[in-house]
């Protein structure tokens, strides 16, 4: 009998190497005669360039070449478009403007590069930059999305004649026809500001030009390598093959470092194949604020109209997305963002409008949630609304609209990221809500607890709020699992970890198919000359989409053993098992054979073999989703404020949580402990403040707070439930953005019953104790 490894909490493989400093991260690469580089960014968000001057630059001992646009020639060209609008999106507005290497004639956001220093040191290469003279002509910004797309603002884009970066409308059922029918109208106004993503580990680049084999080796925190290296290849004129891109370990992605052929990773690989050294480029905190892509900043119109009884008969959404000086990555987070404007609601009519603005302002791409955390938080607001205008119970108002089991798959016909209509596969809501209701003790607190607290003069409040989050999206990813002489297994997949415990989780799939130890499966990610098809981390797939792939290699290599052994062992492949290592016939022990034994039969060095005989036991896959698995939770939690501070506790926390089948509970535990923890942080603590001339005020960890292990609440209460997915054999949906995606909306549904002030509405995240008192004196002004 296979030992079982799928659904156990098996420990990291991974973890020995990290603990021990034996993990290969970016900044670890050495190579001799290595260089430095440095960027000299722009200090204004908008101005004309006039000259650069970078004689003093180039003269100082041990500067190596300095670059300028100008420097560059034909190469220099702006980067292809990493997300294209979907093509099945009708009467779209889109005006691309991907970015480009450095600032050629405009500098449109702080931070954007204006020239590179490559020196013998970092440390003579930043002193070089600042020896950089570059002449500006300020110019009018623009950072106030509204204000952006008045007929007198300033432009980002003088050639488009507007600051609108695309407009798109989409509509399910008949949101007009609905709201006459409706008992209740409620319409808010609702802003959602920028957050930094703030990885442990900031980006950073080592690459190498061989020039005598001509062929390019980078290592690169990107979450994308396979199609990083296909990039670089098309730029630089080289064949794929002629580039190897390696993501070792990485210090936290969170959706930036999906970026593709950002300034950097395409002019220090230029600049390698003209200086023929290898170029090393670390990215500083300072820097990851300013020349790094941050997300959020969104500002709402919303309408929701409900029955007496506290249905929703429809919904409608008009909105407004902070796109920042340049948007190559497409319409992915408002897409998103529509697509989960209508949780785990049966919504029968949804008006959905959005236009995208340029700012100058720092690029928004993906942050984990991506889109997602701004639309539940709009639809989880508006049924709290319903809830006190109708005098019902928040959880009872839930339960009244939740999908009920038995409407799976739902179709809602709202174009998403993966440019198909948005369906939930499958779920099972009414549970997951039960779960999370019983875990936090959300009758006994209501009915007993809180009145005591509230007469002793505590602020003590609770929150409950479900989720879906769209996982596992396409276009596919792929495996190749070998049993190599010595018994181990050797699998291969082209996606990047960033802390996922791919080595662990992987390893178990291909574990319990092959009958050995997790412990014996070497698993190798994220490396282009290792496997050289896939398309990236992101979005929640991993598990799903390479998971599957590596489900399905694993299959056909455990066919290839039995065939094998069952030829070796003179009996049938229905009575061998794998275990431990080795194959045996079921019934006689004793009669068996290793797994390495095996591998060297199935790869005869001499005689012969029965034509269309593939040698050895291995075999690659690949797995691409007819569309993506929605995963979906519930988080609930206890929350109490100081009123006069306005601090917070978080005293409790639970989350009931589906992905499917479970692969590592510990590690999907994992994965939800930190989502909730970047959910608090960009939920109450992290915000990104810009000045009307553009500045970033706060862009160092001094000013921008990211919450502290004291910010959290004591325990996170996971409760899991698995409905399997239909869409893959395993079952499987992603949880990767699942801990961030509901907390803006339970943290202010739990704020405003703590706080219990008449009136007080919290409509805007990121909150702080500063704002949150604004805001509860101005709800008392007003009575």
């Amino acid at each position: 009998m296979t030992a079982k490894y799928v659904g156990q909490p098996v420990k990291r493989n991974e973890d020995p190497r990290l603990l021990t400093g034996q993990a290969l991260f970016v900044d670890d690469v050495h190579l001799p005669d290595m260089l430095h580089a440095a960027f000299l960014r722009s200090d204004y968000a908008h101005a004309r360039i006039l000259s650069i001057d970078t004689t003093a630059a180039k003269e100082m001992p041990g500067v190596v070449a300095v670059y300028t646009a100008e420097d560059l020639g034909d190469f220099w060209q702006p980067s292809p478009m990493i997300v294209q609008p979907p093509p099945t999106l009708e009467d779209i507005v889109f005006n691309p403007r991907p970015q480009i290497p450095l600032a050629k004639d405009m500098v449109r956001h702080i931070g954007d590069p204006v020239a590179v220093v490559i020196a013998e040191s970092r440390y003579i290469a930043e002193d070089a930059a600042e020896q950089i003279w570059v002449d500006y002509e300020p110019l009018e910004v623009v950072t106030d999305i509204e204000k952006a797309l008045e007929p007198d603002s300033p432009l980002v884009y003088e050639d488009l004649g507007t600051n609108l970066a695309s407009h798109v409308r989409q509509e399910k059922g008949n949101y007009a026809a609905a709201a006459k029918k409706a008992d209740l109208i409620i319409k808010r106004r609702m802003v959602i500001d920028r957050g930094a993503a703030a990885a442990m580990e900031n980006r950073g680049i080592v690459v190498d030009w061989d020039a005598k084999t001509q062929h390019m080796t980078m290592w690169n925190t990107t979450q994308a390598p396979i199609p990083i290296r296909n990039g670089l290849a098309a730029t630089l004129g080289l064949s794929e093959h002629q580039v190897r891109v390696i993501a070792p370990f990485v210090g936290g992605g969170f959706g930036p470092k999906i970026m593709l052929l950002q300034p950097e990773e395409v002019l220090l690989p230029w600049a390698a194949m003209r200086l023929c050294r290898p170029i090393k480029w670390i990215e500083d905190r300072r820097e990851n604020f300013l020349g790094t892509t941050q997300e959020r900043g969104q500002i709402h119109a919303v309408e929701a109209a409900f029955s007496k009884d506290g249905k929703i008969l429809g919904l409608k959404d008009i909105f407004l997305h902070d796109t920042g000086a340049y948007n190559p990555y497409g319409l992915t987070i408002p897409l998103n963002t529509q697509t989960h404007s209508m949780g785990v609601y049966d919504v029968p009519n949804f008006y959905t409008e959005f236009k995208v603005v340029f700012t100058n302002k720092m690029i928004v791409t993906p942050v984990r949630g991506a889109g997602r955390p701004q639309g539940i938080f709009l639809v989880e607001r508006m049924m709290d609304l319903a809830a006190k205008e109708l005098g019902i119970d928040p959880v009872e108002i839930r339960r009244r609209n939740l999908i009920p089991a038995d409407a799976f798959p739902v179709h809602h016909s709202i174009i998403g990221q993966d440019f198909i209509e948005a369906i939930y596969d499958s779920g099972n809501f009414q549970p997951l809500v039960e779960k999370a209701r019983l875990l936090i003790g959300y009758d006994k607190f209501v009915t007993e607890e809180q009145p005591k607290l509230r007469a002793a003069g505590k602020h003590i409040g609770i929150g409950l709020a479900p989720f879906v989050e769209s996982t596992g999206v396409g276009p596919y990813e792929g495996a190749r699992i070998t049993v190599e002489s010595s018994g181990k297994v050797n699998l291969v997949t082209g996606v990047g970890t960033q802390g996922q415990s791919h080595f662990t989780s992987f390893a178990q799939i291909a574990a319990e198919q092959l009958g050995v130890a997790v412990q014996d499966v070497e698993v190798t990610t994220g490396d282009t000359d290792q496997f050289h098809w896939g398309t990236g981390t992101f979005a929640s797939r991993g598990a799903v989409v390479a998971g599957n792939a590596i489900f399905a290699a694993a299959k056909r290599v455990r066919a290839k053993i039995l065939a094998k052994a069952s030829e070796v062992l003179d009996a049938p492949e229905e009575e061998l098992e794998l275990k431990d290592g080795a194959i045996r016939i079921a019934d006689i022990p004793e009669k068996s054979i290793s797994l390495g034994e095996l591998a060297m039969l199935a790869n005869p060095l001499r005689g012969a073999v029965e034509p269309g005989t593939e040698p050895g036991l291995e075999a690659t896959e690949y797995f691409g989703p007819k569309y993506g698995t929605t995963a979906s939770g519930v988080a609930a939690m206890i929350v109490e404020v100081d009123p006069d501070t306005m601090l917070i506790d978080i005293k409790k926390f639970v989350i009931a949580h589906d992905c499917g089948t479970v692969i590592n509970p510990m590690v999907v535990d994992g994965q939800i402990h930190g989502g909730v923890s970047m959910g608090i942080g960009h939920s109450f603590y992290e915000q990104l403040i810009y000045d009307e001339n553009g500045q970033l005020l706060n862009a160092s960890f001094m000013d921008y707070l990211v919450p502290r292990s004291t910010d959290m609440p004591p325990s996170i209460e996971i409760a899991h439930q698995e409905t399997k997915s239909p869409l893959n054999p395993m079952g499987s949906k992603g949880v990767g953005e699942a801990g961030a995606i509901p907390i803006p909306a339970v943290l202010a549904q739990a704020l405003e019953n703590a706080l219990n002030i008449d009136g007080l509405e919290l409509l805007e995240m990121p909150l702080s104790p500063g704002r949150l008192f604004e805001l509860a004196q101005a709800a008392k002004n007003r009575d």
